[in-house]
């Protein structure tokens, strides 16, 4: 997330952004009916051109729908700023935010003091809390963090140190034995449990961040980019923005006080598009694919399955659903470029691992589901990196 602020001389207009979310809501509407284009919010009714002399005036821009931007609009709009929240699909959480494990992790693995281990620790305790709060479906399923040789066995106890460094005291560790008491069909020599690791419904989720934005009058404006963003010239500081319709590939121009790049796959070249971000303040963009298998058969597991953490990712482990399904994954794949394909030959590896941990895997059990892409600083071999903000 690259957060921009510029302070603004001109106060923007409360009834346009009521008239734009009356808009916008219309527009959304018709998502159902397969429109092709949705001019909502910001688009509607302006002239193309560049950004001298802008069209119309927010106080907040968030680029990108995925998770993070939706909640960092609804907060803007709960604390009384007016929020226009731009995405180039036509739903929030097209990209990242829909294709991962859907898991709320505890905090068990980030260096300790990292954004990364702060921010999942924390946000642990708000997403539940948030969970209960606004019934958005969700487990406090546990998971299990399994080792299958000594080799592994050994670094578990790293694990659960560093874990304890990052505020989460209650891993305990478990031998072969207990674990078979509790999932008959495990197979290692030693693990971790993680009672405060859980599962939530992602689409839900999201959906009640819109709920919150969009009630506080924030606006959603899919099918809309960023062109280019302009600091602010003379007294009117700030950033004017050049918006372009994804399908019309008409354009319209805004004046922003706050500018919010949440773009997540596309944050560089979003940053890129911004005056001012000095290059060398982007990090370079690295994309590990990672793909998912489901079961076509009932798994015997009450739990998340994790193996020991490989380069680039957590391992092929399993979660559930909420509804009671299995699936295994992301395994990885460094690529060059965003591709969501799964090779159902990339099965072969995936049997191979699954069944270092889950022997009774039955042949032909796993089917081809879906793919996500991850969004990395740091390349192959290298040490994982940490969040940039």
């Amino acid at each position: 997330v690259l957060v921009c602020s510029v302070l603004s001389g001109r106060r923007s207009r409360r009834e346009a952004m009521a008239a734009a979310a009356r808009g916008c809501r219309q527009a959304r509407a018709l998502l159902s009916t397969s429109t092709n284009s949705l001019r909502a919010g910001t688009a509607r009714g302006y002239s193309s051109g560049g950004t001298a002399g802008a069209e119309w005036e927010v106080e907040c821009v968030v680029v990108g729908a995925g998770v993070v931007g939706c909640a960092v609009a609804r907060a803007l709009a709960v604390s009384g700023r007016e929020v226009l929240l731009v995405e180039r699909h036509g739903a929030p959480g097209h990209e990242t935010s829909s294709r991962n494990s859907e898991v709320i992790h505890a905090g068990i693995y980030y260096p300790p003091g990292s954004l990364k281990a702060r921010l999942c620790v924390e946000g642990k305790r708000l997403l539940y809390e948030f969970c209960e709060e606004n019934g958005v479906p969700h487990q406090r399923i546990g998971k299990l963090l399994v080792a299958t040789n000594q080799r592994e066995a050994d670094s578990l106890e790293g694990i659960r140190r560093r874990a304890e460094q990052n505020g989460v005291c209650d891993l305990r560790p478990m031998s072969a034995g207990e674990v078979a008491e509790m999932e008959p069909e495990l197979r290692c020599v030693a693990a971790l449990h993680s009672p405060s690791t859980g599962i939530v419904d992602s689409h839900s989720f999201m959906m009640s961040l819109m709920a919150g934005m969009e009630a506080a009058g924030g606006t959603f404006a899919p099918y809309n980019r960023i062109v280019r963003a302009e600091t602010g010239r003379g007294t009117n500081q700030g950033f004017d923005l050049l918006l372009e319709d994804v399908n019309s590939g008409e354009r319209a121009s805004i004046r922003t006080r706050y500018l919010v790049n949440s773009a997540g796959l596309q944050a560089q070249q979003v940053a890129a598009a911004i005056d001012g971000v000095p290059p060398a303040a982007v990090p370079r963009r690295f994309l590990a694919r990672g793909c998912y298998f489901a079961a076509n058969a009932r798994l015997p597991f009450s739990r998340l399955i994790y193996p020991v953490p490989v380069d680039g990712g957590l391992g092929v482990h399993l979660t559930l659903d909420l509804g009671g399904g299995g699936r295994f994954g992301p395994d990885v794949e460094w690529v060059e470029s965003i591709d969501y394909k799964v090779d159902p030959r990339r099965a072969d590896a995936f049997y191979a691992a699954i069944r270092t941990y889950y022997p009774a895997l039955p042949d032909d059990c796993l089917v081809p589901d879906y793919a996500g892409i991850r969004p990395k600083v740091t390349g192959p071999g290298e040490p994982a990196g940490d969040f940039v903000v």
